[in-house]
C-alpha cells in the first residue's frame, strides 16, 4: 500500500464521519447519512483527480473508499446520539481530516510532476472541497466561509510546507507528514485558541 492510498483511505474514513454527524444534526435517514458521508468523503479527492486528469478517479479505482465512508456513515448513525456536542465533534473531525486530505492532495500533485503552485492548489481543493459541499447540501455555514476561521489558510500553509520541503531535499513522505502537522496544528489553534486572521471592516467614506 503507497502512502497515498493510506492518506485517502485516512482522510475518507474520518471526513466521512464528520459527514454523517452533519447529517445528524440535519436529522437525516440513514440513506441520508450515507449519501453525505460519501459525499464529503471523496468530493474534494474526486475534484483533484479530475484537474490532474488521474484516471481512473481514485475511489472508481478502488470501491473500498465508498465501502469504507458508508460504514462509517452507518457506525455514527447508530452512535451519533451518544455524543453530546455534535457540533464540537464535527469541527475536530473536520481538523484531522483536513491536514490529512491535504496531505493527501498535494502528495498526488507532486508525484504527477506539477508546478509548485498546482501543488499547493490541489492539496487546498482536497482538504476543503468535500466538508463545502457537506455544509452546502446540508444547509450548514460553510467552515470555509465562517468570518476569520483559519481553514482554507491551514490548507494552503501545509501544502506550501510541502513543497518548501521537498525543494530542500526532504523525501516526499516526511515533506508529506510535515505538511498535515502544520495544517492540522493550524487548525486547531484557530479552534482551541481563537487564532484567526484580520477580517474586513466597511467604514464610512471620508468627508
Amino acid at each position: 500500500m503507497t502512502i497515498l492510498t493510506l492518506l485517502d483511505y485516512a482522510s475518507v474514513l474520518v471526513f466521512a464521519a464528520s459527514g454523517a454527524l452533519v447529517a445528524s444534526r440535519a436529522q437525516l435517514d440513514i440513506v441520508g447519512f450515507a449519501f453525505v458521508a460519501c459525499l464529503t468523503a471523496v468530493g474534494g479527492g474526486t475534484v483533484r483527480d479530475l484537474l490532474l486528469d488521474r484516471h481512473p478517479v481514485f475511489w472508481i479505482g478502488d470501491s473500498n473508499n465508498i465501502l469504507l465512508a458508508a460504514g462509517a456513515a452507518v457506525v455514527v448513525f447508530f452512535t451519533a446520539h451518544l455524543v453530546e456536542s455534535r457540533l464540537r465533534w464535527v469541527v475536530w473531525l473536520d481538523s484531522f481530516a483536513l491536514a490529512v486530505a491535504v496531505s493527501a492532495g498535494t502528495g498526488a500533485a507532486i508525484l504527477t510532476g506539477q508546478t509548485p503552485v498546482i501543488v499547493v492548489l490541489m492539496g487546498m481543493a482536497t482538504g476543503t472541497l468535500g466538508g463545502l459541499m457537506r455544509d452546502v447540501v446540508c444547509n450548514e455555514v460553510p467552515l470555509v466561509l465562517k468570518q476569520g476561521e483559519l481553514y482554507i489558510t491551514c490548507a494552503m500553509v501545509g501544502a506550501i510546507t510541502a513543497v518548501v520541503a521537498v525543494s530542500l531535499g526532504m523525501p516526499t513522505r516526511w515533506a508529506l507528514v510535515a505538511c498535515a502537522v502544520v495544517c492540522w496544528v493550524l487548525r486547531a489553534g484557530s479552534i482551541a485558541f481563537g487564532w484567526h486572521l484580520p477580517v474586513y471592516r466597511a467604514r464610512p467614506p471620508r468627508s
